[in-house]
C-alpha cells in the first residue's frame, strides 16, 4: 500500500513507519520536526520505500506530495504533552484541531482507502467504569484531551458526511524507545529513566498506588497496521495493554528510591482500556507485558542521558498553572 504518516519522526509515528516498511508498504513521512527527531527515522531513511517531507500538516497540500493517490493515511501529528496544554491552549487547538481538519481534507483529495487517527484515552477524563469501554462518556479535563477529542469528532464526522473510510484509535499510556527526552514535563517513563541514570529518587505522584494502562509502542504500531488492513470504518477502538499497573510496580521494576509529590487534580486514579471491541472486530491483541517492556527500555536507557532531570521543585514550577486552573474541579 502507498501510505502517508503524519508525525512520522515522532515517538509513535517513527515506530509505525518501521512497521509499515517491514510489512512491505511504501511510506511518505510528513513532519515539521517541531517535536520529532530525524534520528528516529535513521533506519527508515536507508530504505528505498521511504520518503520524507519536512512540512507542517496545516500547510501541506497535494502538490507537495510525490504521488497523486494514497491508500492508507495515518494521522499522528499533534501536540502530545498534557501539562503545557494548560499554559498554551492556542497552540494545541491549532495543531490538534486545525491540523486534523487539514489532514482530513488532504486525505479526501487523495481518495484514501483508510484514514486512521491517533486519538487519546484522556478523552474519558476520570472514568466511571473500569476497564473503560469505547461507549463510556467523554469528559475531557484539560485542553490536550479536549483538542484530541475534537479531532476525533471531526474524523467521525468526515466519515458520516463525506464517506471517508475513517477509524480512530484511542491510545492508552504509550511507552517505549524513542519517547521524547527533551522539553516539557510529561510522561512518567521519561522522567523516571533520567532519574534512574542520575541516581536520584523517583518523583512519584501521590502514593504511587494509582494504576496506568502502560502500552508498549510496538503493540500500538501493530494495532494501527491491523486496523488499516481490516474492513472496519467509522469506528472507534481502544488500544491498551490488557492490564493496569501501579506506578509503584514500575518503580519496583526500575529499582531505586522514591519520593512523593502532590497528586494532580483532573487525573484519574486508574486508566484501563476495555479492548474487547478491537480484539473481536479486527483480531488485534497486545503482546508486550510491562516487565518485558521495562527491560527493553532499560536496554536503551542511555538515550535519556540528555533528557532534563526533574525534581520536586522543577516539577512544582512546571505544574503550577495546572494546579491553579484545575484545582477547583477536584
Amino acid at each position: 500500500m502507498r501510505c502517508i504518516v503524519t508525525g512520522a519522526s515522532g515517538f509513535i509515528g517513527s515506530h509505525l513507519v518501521d512497521s509499515l516498511l517491514a510489512d512491505g508498504h511504501e511510506v511518505l513521512g510528513i513532519d515539521d520536526l517541531s517535536t520529532g527527531r530525524l534520528k528516529n527515522l535513521d533506519a527508515a531513511r536507508n530504505q528505498a520505500g521511504f520518503r520524507f517531507l519536512e512540512k507542517n500538516i496545516c500547510s501541506a497540500s497535494k502538490i507537495d506530495l510525490p504521488f497523486a493517490e494514497c491508500d492508507w493515511f495515518f494521522h499522528l501529528a499533534g501536540r502530545a504533552d498534557l501539562v503545557p496544554s494548560i499554559v498554551n491552549p492556542e497552540d494545541y487547538f491549532q495543531v490538534n484541531v486545525e491540523g486534523t481538519f487539514r489532514a482530513l481534507q488532504l486525505a479526501r483529495e487523495l481518495g484514501v482507502k483508510r484514514f486512521l487517527y491517533a486519538a487519546s484515552s484522556t478523552c474519558y477524563g476520570i472514568p466511571d467504569v473500569y476497564p473503560t469501554p469505547e461507549s463510556a462518556a467523554c469528559k475531557p479535563e484539560h485542553p490536550y484531551a479536549l483538542t484530541k477529542l475534537m479531532g476525533e469528532e471531526m474524523v467521525m464526522h468526515w466519515h458520516r458526511v463525506y464517506q471517508l473510510p475513517t477509524l480512530s484509535l484511542r491510545l492508552f499510556n504509550v511507552y517505549g524507545p524513542r519517547s521524547r527526552t527533551t522539553g516539557a514535563y510529561g510522561a512518567v517513563f521519561g522522567v523516571f529513566l533520567k532519574q534512574k541514570l542520575a541516581g536520584v529518587p523517583f518523583t512519584v505522584v501521590g502514593d504511587g498506588s494509582q494504576t496506568r494502562d502502560f502500552t508498549f509502542v510496538s503493540d500500538v504500531a501493530s494495532a494501527f497496521l491491523a486496523a488499516a488492513k481490516s474492513n472496519a470504518q467509522g469506528e472507534i477502538f481502544n488500544v491498551g495493554s490488557g492490564h493496569s499497573y501501579a506506578v509503584n510496580r514500575l518503580v519496583e521494576l526500575l529499582g531505586g528510591d522514591k519520593e512523593f509529590i502532590p497528586r494532580r487534580p483532573g487525573e484519574p486514579d486508574c486508566t484501563f482500556a476495555d479492548t474487547q471491541k478491537i480484539t473481536s472486530r479486527i483480531g488485534w491483541t497486545p503482546s508486550i507485558p510491562l516487565e518485558e517492556g521495562v527491560a527493553r527500555m532499560m536496554a536503551v536507557i542511555d538515550d535519556w542521558r540528555d533528557a532534563p532531570l526533574w525534581n520536586q521543585s522543577t516539577i512544582a514550577e512546571a505544574t503550577a498553572d495546572w494546579f491553579k486552573h484545575l484545582g477547583h474541579t477536584s
